[in-house]
């Protein structure tokens, strides 16, 4: 199963502009709001039309505006959960599920019950959806989507209703059916760690672009550009002065001096840290790796100490931000906090300003 992705659309001044090729695989499309994730999907699923373009879905082609192709929705295969989850509020969750079959009367309850039993159902074939929890309303929905056997699953943010303890159990369960479903698979979301736990493959999109795209490890170690590195959750981002090929001037941390593994090309315009890979420096250490050089150390001066259930924020004068791990009974950060923080090169990447 591959999908081709080639397509435009105009709405007012916002122009989207969409171009990929994927897999089986679970692909992510991760953005802020208004960026453009769902009009994508929407796109896929003959939701929304682009002005020009080429959708082709695993050989069949969706929409294709040289030849003026643009399949009907129910022609296309593809199955879309919604963010509210669309279900029929009047019809029982056994109703809603046989809603988009179209077969024989013992088909259909043979059919809708395999349904009922995957989504551990049963019980409740009778309720309307206002009588159902959030996550069995998802259920519900998926189990509508699936009894049809689409040969794509569009996923528009399927957790963003749901409160957090219940929105980490049902992505360990969208997970699960991910990786048993056959076909082609894209879920849009705006929370990173919804993406790295879910998605084999990335999109990066950014004001209707695609800014990053690629393995979803790949692009979360290195994003390649500033807003892919925002995106992704670097929070700590500096405009740089080249030294060397290997070493930087963070004109946004006090002209402080970095040293990076990579070459730092002519293009590159920034750099950024991820705010858990600094390492903690007691006042010997601290002088021992600034005498050898070969990787980046900051004094710890005057922090600015947040205080959550298992981590202190911490932002440095230089203003560098750093999570630093503690438990829960602990709640004075005396001990925690270290003379210096060090940072190896492999740590700091070079990142490309998005104008460029």
């Amino acid at each position: 199963m591959s999908i081709h992705l080639d397509i435009e659309k105009r709405l007012g001044e916002f122009h989207l502009q969409v171009q990929y090729e994927g897999d089986r695989k679970v692909t992510g499309i991760l953005g802020a709001s208004g960026c453009g994730k769902s009009m994508t999907l929407k796109a896929i699923a003959g939701i929304e039309t682009p002005d020009r373009g080429l959708i082709d879905l695993d050989g069949q082609v969706l929409f294709d505006s040289a030849k003026r192709i643009n399949l009907k929705t129910q022609m296309r295969r593809v199955g879309y959960l919604f963010q509210n989850y669309a279900l029929f509020p009047t019809m029982t969750v056994e109703k809603n599920i046989a809603a988009g079959l179209r077969c024989s009367k013992e088909e259909k309850k043979k059919k809708v019950g395999e349904m009922l039993e995957r989504f551990g159902l049963e019980n409740l074939e009778d309720r309307l959806p206002g009588n159902l929890s959030g996550g069995q309303q998802q259920r519900v929905a998926l189990a509508r989507i699936l009894v049809t056997e689409p040969r794509a699953l569009l996923l528009d943010e399927p957790f963003s209703a749901l409160d957090g303890s219940l929105k980490e159990r049902l992505r360990m369960e969208m997970s699960h059916l991910l990786r048993e479903y056959d076909g082609f698979s894209v879920l849009v979301t705006h929370d990173r760690d919804e993406a790295y736990q879910l998605c084999d493959r990335l999109l990066l999109m950014d004001n209707g672009k695609v800014i990053g795209a690629g393995s979803t490890r790949e692009i979360f170690e290195s994003p390649g550009n500033v807003q892919a590195a925002r995106l992704t959750g670097c929070k700590n981002i500096s405009r740089i002065q080249r030294l060397g090929p290997n070493r930087v001037k963070a004109l946004d941390w006090q002209e402080l001096e970095v040293v990076t593994e990579e070459t730092v090309g002519e293009d590159i315009t920034h750099i950024g840290i991820r705010a858990h890979d600094f390492y903690p420096l007691s006042e010997g250490e601290y002088s021992e790796e600034r005498k050898r050089g070969n990787s980046t150390v900051i004094p710890v001066l005057d922090p600015i100490i947040t205080e959550l259930p298992f981590e202190w924020y911490i932002t440095l004068k230089q203003g560098i931000w750093w999570k630093c791990s503690k438990e829960i009974h602990q709640h004075s950060p005396e001990n925690s906090i270290p003379y210096g923080l060090g940072i190896k090169p492999e740590s700091v990447m070079l990142l490309r300003s998005n104008e460029s």
